[in-house]
């Protein structure tokens, strides 16, 4: 028997710095109207491109006031970081943008990479292996309470003594835990506890620089780390984004989404789309992607 496709989703990741809040709800709900499936903002309290003196709103704030002026489009951070917040809080931060937007939010963590923000808010960035260490505690807790619904937890790094999630989250059995990984043993944490898992290519001054694995071999390695925890590949949802390149033309975007889809991605999303490549994305969203989901 065939094997079922696993439905595709198409978004966009918009850039939060240096916007209004009215510029940023009406950029997602463009993203909404226009009928992609999702819709991600950065999770940053400095702009890693430009000076700090411009504008950056606090994420789960932001998701949250976004969220209550939505009312289809899936949504969250790509990535929080984990640095930022005890992992309890920010489940709890999640539960409530969940129930605000009626279980539309995917819950995005990493380790946190930009160290320059740290080190201007005076917050702690430890160590590569230490900001994996956390992660893997974090995303412990969160399924533990998710779960659950209480628990106890003593980590190295992070303790709970009978905590109870209350509410429970909207979507159940939970919210989707989707975990940014780019390096080997990231990926072995992704695939035992990630609902779905995002990547990009190398690329400098950004999470994934330095990484010397082209995103197929990740994929590769995603898989089979699946396999030893005796976890099927396909229950893991792929995303990936890429720049705004993507927009030049039509023809760019097909291929970026059908190079992407034959490597095994199931999810894609353009970064940084600027006022200029909002008429292009509604020629793809009427043009495209009735084709691409059918295809």
């Amino acid at each position: 028997m065939q094997a079922t496709r696993p439905r595709l989703g198409f978004g966009l990741f918009i850039p939060a710095a240096g916007k209004s809040l009215q510029q940023l709800y009406d950029e997602f709900q463009m993203a909404e109207d226009l009928g992609f499936d999702h819709a991600w903002i950065p999770d940053h309290v400095k702009n890693t491109d430009g000076p700090p003196t411009d504008a950056m709103h606090e994420t789960w704030t932001l998701l949250t006031a976004i969220a209550a002026r939505t009312s289809r489009i899936r949504l969250g951070p790509l990535v929080s970081s984990n640095t930022f917040r005890h992992p309890a809080l920010l489940l709890k931060q999640a539960v409530t943008v969940d129930h605000v937007s009626q279980g539309r939010l995917v819950l995005g963590i990493g380790t946190g990479w930009f160290e320059d923000e740290h080190r201007r808010f005076g917050i702690d960035f430890p160590s590569a292996v230490e900001r994996v260490d956390r992660l893997e505690e974090a995303v412990q807790i969160m399924r533990l309470l998710m779960d659950e619904g209480h628990g106890s937890f003593a980590g190295r790094h992070y303790r709970l003594d009978d905590a109870w999630l209350v509410p429970p989250p909207f979507q159940q059995p939970r919210i989707p835990l989707l975990i940014a990984a780019h390096r080997p043993r990231m990926l072995t944490i992704a695939a035992r506890w990630a609902d779905q898992w995002d990547t990009f290519a190398e690329m400098p001054g950004a999470a994934t620089e330095g990484v010397s694995e082209d995103v197929t071999r990740q994929l590769e390695r995603l898989d089979a780390a699946c396999r030893a925890v005796g976890r099927d590949p396909a229950a893991i949802r792929r995303s990936i984004w890429t720049s705004r390149d993507a927009l030049r033309s039509e023809e760019s975007y097909v291929d970026f989404i059908q190079r992407s889809r034959s490597a095994g991605f199931t999810d894609f999303s353009v970064a940084g789309p600027t006022a200029d490549d909002w008429p292009m994305l509604r020629r793809i969203a009427d043009g495209l992607l009735p084709g691409l989901r059918a295809s």
